[in-house]
């Protein structure tokens, strides 16, 4: 559901500002910024991408307010009326809105880096301020709405590109070719968001990064309407032909290899095709089901691309930290003994009288020789593949691995470390869910947008919060200015007005329209730069 009523995307308490402000008052100046990392979703997180503005201006300042300014006057402030004055309980005044009308356009200015800029904490990317006397109440009054649809995609930015940097890192670590990069981190979060429109605004920050794969449709409709997008002309975003468990149960008569050979030669005979494959039995389907296949995968033009979901993802992927003891029963009288001796050790599992044991909260697990190796080493088994310049085993192009659930960011590093430690490049897609996209607040960057000048009675006095009981609220003070110092945005607050008009915050929206536009592309190659 779609609900356009602009002058109402505010919390109610600031129906009262337009009359509560100092009379003298006839500009407010206020910034948007992300002030601590202290409760971030990203490890040793120093900057926050900056991406989605253009976004607002164009649906909220832009596409909602031109519904106001099109509308009759009276049409346009009625609704208005109606409801804040049920929810405050007295009839409100409206002239604030009316005179607003009269006047035709929003008068706004807002200035901003460029998306894509990855920003230290404390520096803001985005001022705003009105630009005509008796509007100071409207800088703040969309505070609540712009802080609403915009710290969402800058967060989903900034853990996609924690993702992308993590991919590269052992990409070049391991040797495996960097073209296959952005397609490691595939988005599959759609379906775990809080609706669609969150899809798409979330699905596009992780897009932006530079990273392609995605099944959330919306994000790229998102990146074509807002951001100059085309599919016709570039790669925005990417699938490929992929089954569900609902798909391979229809072949529970025939069995898993009828279903592989009749995907392979009759629905999908090029390209890539990805097939769940625990529906029933993950590890017969691998160690038997494949080598039965292994011809016409190996013959097929395209890859195969085995998709587990569920398990452990890591020891799905990786295998198990094995004892190199050959058999602890030569050292040991007892299993237990062993077993503790292994776990002391670091290890998680162990041979005893030449079988293999895993040790997982607190229980026993007899393992199979393809459990202990993972899926990715049993597939080099089977299907081999070539050295890369750094050494590394890298899977024969026909075959490949995905893995969608449950991925965060420690399980990502910790999935690529571990096939590095065996001999592997980082080969492999990592599916990026709702749980790390959606299990974030406006808290985890501490984003927020505070006013810090008014000019009142004709003289400019800086303003600002600091909380004797939170220190960390702490806001700039006064006109701002960002500038770069040793290749590192910083801040300068309560700077001069000609001073405020340098520094790198440019003019993006100004009187009702959007002055500087962007693209996707240019938003990925920004951030590319700085990774």
């Amino acid at each position: 559901m779609t609900i356009t009523a602009a002058s109402m995307q505010k919390d109610v308490y600031k129906e009262f500002h337009s009359r509560a402000y100092h009379p003298d008052v006839t500009e407010v100046y206020a910034n948007y910024t992300s002030r601590s990392g202290k409760l971030s979703n990203v490890e040793n997180c120093d900057k926050v991408a900056f991406v989605g503005l253009q976004y607002f201006i164009k649906s909220y300042l832009e596409e909602e307010w031109s519904d106001f300014f099109n509308a009759e006057k009276a049409v346009a402030v009625a609704n208005h009326k109606r409801i804040m004055s049920a929810m405050l309980g007295y009839s409100v005044d409206v002239k604030y809105l009316e005179d607003l009308h009269d006047l035709g356009y929003l008068p706004l200015r807002i200035k901003a880096l460029p998306e894509g800029t990855l920003v230290p904490y404390l520096v803001p990317p985005m001022t705003i301020v009105n630009t005509k006397d008796g509007f100071q109440w409207l800088t703040n009054m969309i505070e609540t709405v712009l802080s609403c649809e915009n710290w969402p995609i800058q967060t989903s930015t900034t853990t996609s590109v924690a993702y992308l940097s993590v991919f590269k890192e052992f990409a070049e670590k391991t040797g495996l070719p960097m073209d296959f990069v952005p397609f490691q981190g595939h988005d599959f979060s759609f379906r775990g968001m809080f609706g669609k429109q969150a899809a798409a605004m979330s699905g596009f920050g992780h897009l932006a990064s530079g990273l392609v794969g995605t099944d959330t449709i919306p994000a790229v409709l998102f990146a074509e309407k807002y951001y100059g997008a085309n599919v016709d002309q570039e790669l925005v975003g990417c699938s490929v032909d992929a089954t569900e468990h609902s798909v391979t149960c229809s072949w529970i008569m025939e069995g898993e290899i009828e279903f592989f050979r009749y995907l392979m030669r009759e629905q999908s005979p090029t390209g890539i095709l990805s097939v769940v494959s625990d529906t029933w039995d993950f590890w017969t389907l691998v160690t038997d089901y494949l080598p039965q296949l292994k011809t016409e995968i190996l013959q097929r033009d395209g890859a195969l691309v085995i998709r587990p979901d569920s398990g452990d993802p890591v020891k799905i992927l990786t295998g198990f930290k094995v004892s190199p003891v050959s058999d602890y029963s030569e050292l040991f009288d007892n299993q237990n003994a062993a077993e503790q001796e292994a776990i002391r050790e670091g290890f998680e599992a162990y041979c005893w009288n030449s079988k293999y044991y895993g040790c997982e909260e607190q229980s026993r697990i007899e393992l199979e020789a393809c459990e202990v190796k993972g899926l990715i080493e049993c597939l080099w088994d089977i299907f081999g593949g070539t050295v890369t310049d750094k050494g590394f085993k890298l899977l024969d192009e026909h075959i490949g691995a995905i893995y969608g659930d449950a991925i965060t960011l420690p399980r990502q590093r910790q999935i690529l470390q571990r096939l590095m430690d065996k001999g592997f490049a980082s080969k492999v897609v990592l599916g990026i869910g709702s749980y790390s996209y959606q299990y974030v607040t406006r808290d985890t960057h501490g984003s927020a947008v505070k006013a810090t000048s008014v000019v009142k009675d004709n003289e400019r006095l800086a303003i600002f919060k600091d909380p004797k009981t939170d220190s960390k609220k702490k806001s700039a003070k006064g006109l701002l200015k960002v500038e770069r110092s040793n290749g590192e945005l910083v801040l300068m607050d309560d700077v001069s007005e000609s001073e405020e008009k340098e520094g790198l915050l440019e003019v993006v929206f100004e009187d009702g329209k959007l002055i500087k536009e962007t693209t996707l592309a240019e938003i990925r190659a920004t951030i590319d730069r700085q990774i």
